[in-house]
């Protein structure tokens, strides 16, 4: 049935239009205009004009015009009716449609009135219920107080079995629909998540479109003796997608538009640590890598992006695919230098002044990479500079651009001590064949196509889990994956599932990206037969790699008086010994030693 032209009408006016556009696109007022950069086309300069009065827009770039319906359908692909329907229900307006119209609009309606519903529900659990004492305990012990938990909607879900569904009386088709919950093997309805503190996660405008629960410390093992994982997210759903939402931006867009800088973390703590620390224009991706379509959401609202995760997850960014975003959305990538193993939650909690001053010195995507090679440089040897001036010269070479490479050159040499005519032939021919120097094990070992690199050893190890299980089944252990993807998948494989088994319940649990990894490993070719000693070097990379972890935690734990120094000290010298027996005679003892290591340090970490 149509909509009438008066109710179009009261739709329109109904529609604040700045409202409407600053949930996409930083607008500041100019004069009785107001202007921003255009959503529908790449531009340095703003050109896209709004008037408010009219409730109209302009582009005097792409020529793009219209009003608030306009703006809705070209922004999400509607038609013009669905568009109307949307404005209407953002408006709180009743349509005069017949029961048959829009079945599409009325169960993403019920979908987000469940979840609002939801997080209510978790919100008054977290403030009031007894059983929420161990997580309002915890907030305090990471300097969360009501108020904050209050700000940010925060919740707990009880450790019941239905206790959501049956309270809100959640039927089938929402469960699946919110990812609120499922029905299990015996027919029933269960909620997803039990036991754990809710971050709700809303979409720009300020509707709850999912949400994310994390165990507590200490939390029992699963019924099947593994480990939960420390975060489950809700999966794709008609209302949520992880890929394009970002934590935070409800709470954050008006100071990332005052401010120009939009600050990225790796987890729902470390945003809310941001903002405590006086930097209320942090957000972050939701358990996904960082990718196109985040990007595309923000630069809409600020051009300085700048990346707070801890030193070694910011080094592992996918470079030639940040630099692209870089040239193709006309932002720019910083990288805040924050203390090893620290990130900004134990920063903010510890000394939050450090944390601003991090965000503040933050350097360009390119120098950190390059920093990092460099600080670790032996300048004692001519054979520790040529070394350490190749692993700068192959960051360098992931640059798409030559002046951008030249100048930072020019660093490299002065770093090492080497001549500069020397250097640049060397990084033009990296320019030209990146693969060269591939090691024969670099060129077979599968790279799935995910965001962000993957470890190989992980990937090599996963391949030999899937492919030929029975010869492995005692050599891996889910604590020798540093990797969190590798660690579900293998945690997955573990069961006694099949792979697609396995698959299916990934995505359930919202790992999207564990799922497209391992569906992909599946369908691997393996190009030659395995041995003993193939199993044995992939066990030992795996160790060296978990140990490194562990080590690096050591030591945070004696910078931070945790651990006495003779204590720390013993430690890192006996593990260290025990890894240099793994390429010796006694490397079996070696490995078992380190393995019971591991599994006593996760023990204690739990």
């Amino acid at each position: 049935m149509a909509i009438s032209e008066a109710e179009i009408a009261q739709v329109r006016s109904a529609t604040d239009i700045v409202a409407l556009i600053t949930e996409y696109v930083a607008l500041k007022k100019s004069g009785r205009r107001w202007q921003g950069l255009c959503p529908f086309h790449a531009e340095k300069s703003p050109s896209f004009s709004v008037n408010a009065e009219e409730g109209r827009y302009y582009c005097f770039g792409c020529r793009v015009s219209g009003d608030q319906i306009t703006f809705v359908r070209e922004m999400q692909h509607l038609d013009f009716v669905e568009a109307v329907r949307i404005l209407a229900d953002r408006a709180g307006i009743q349509l005069h449609e017949d029961d048959s119209s829009g079945p599409a609009r009325k169960e993403r309606q019920e979908f987000l009135a469940a979840m609002d519903g939801a997080v209510t529900w978790y919100h008054d659990r977290l403030l009031n219920s007894p059983d929420a004492r161990p997580a309002r305990d915890y907030l305090r012990s990471r300097g969360i107080s009501g108020a904050v938990a209050r700000q940010f909607q925060l919740g707990w879900a009880p450790d019941e079995w239905d206790a959501l569904t049956a309270s809100l009386k959640l039927s089938e088709k929402v469960l699946e629909g919110t990812g609120l919950g499922f029905v299990n093997k015996r027919g029933r309805r269960q909620d997803a998540l039990r036991a754990r503190l809710i971050f709700p996660i809303f979409d720009s405008a300020g509707k709850a479109i999912a949400v994310g629960g994390r165990i507590l410390p200490g939390a029992p093992e699963d019924t099947d003796g593994y480990r939960q994982a420390k975060y489950k997210n809700s999966p794709e759903t008609p209302i949520y997608s992880k890929r394009r939402t970002l934590y935070g931006l409800n709470w954050a867009k008006d100071d990332i538009i005052k401010s120009g800088e939009i600050i990225v973390c790796e987890g729902y703590t470390d945003v809310i640590a941001c903002f405590q620390a006086g930097l209320p224009r942090a957000v972050a991706t939701c358990g996904t890598a960082l990718g196109e379509d985040h990007f595309r959401t923000m630069r809409n609202f600020a051009k300085r992006i700048v990346l707070a995760y801890d030193a070694d997850a910011a080094g592992q960014g996918a470079a030639a695919s940040v630099y692209q975003w870089e040239r193709q959305h006309e932002v720019d990538v910083f990288v805040a230098k924050l203390p090893n193993g620290s990130d900004p939650a134990e920063l903010a909690q510890r000394d939050p002044n450090s944390l601003v001053t991090a965000i503040g010195a933050a350097v360009p995507f390119l120098q950190f990479r390059l920093d990092r090679v460099l600080d670790a440089a032996n300048l004692t040897t001519p054979e520790g500079r040529a070394r350490n001036a190749e692993a700068a010269l192959r960051v360098l070479a992931e640059h798409p651009s030559d002046l951008v490479r030249d100048q930072y050159l020019l660093k490299v040499a002065d770093a090492l001590r080497l001549d500069l005519a020397t250097l640049r032939p060397r990084v033009n021919e990296l320019v030209r064949n990146p693969q060269g120097s591939k090691t024969l094990v670099e060129s077979r070992v599968l790279m799935p196509r995910v965001s962000g690199p993957l470890p190989r050893p992980g990937l090599e190890a996963l391949r030999l889990t899937i492919h030929f299980s029975h010869d492995v089944q005692d050599r891996f252990i889910a604590e020798y994956f540093v990797n969190d993807v590798q660690r579900e998948i293998f945690r997955g494989l573990s069961t006694g599932q099949s792979v697609s088994e396995v698959v299916d319940s990934l995505r359930r649990q919202g790992e999207e990206d564990a799922a497209d990894v391992l569906s992909e490993l599946a369908v691997d070719e393996l190009d030659r037969e395995y041995t003993v000693d193939d199993v044995t070097a992939v066990v030992a990379q795996l160790l060296r790699a978990a140990v490194a972890v562990q080590l690096r935690e050591i030591e945070r734990e004696l910078r931070s008086g945790i651990l006495a120094p003779d204590v720390a000290m013993a430690t890192i010298t006996d593990v260290k010994e025990r890894l240099a027996l793994l390429e010796s005679v006694q490397a079996h003892g070696a490995e078992a030693d380190l393995r019971a290591w591991l599994l006593l340090r996760a023990a204690a970490s739990d």
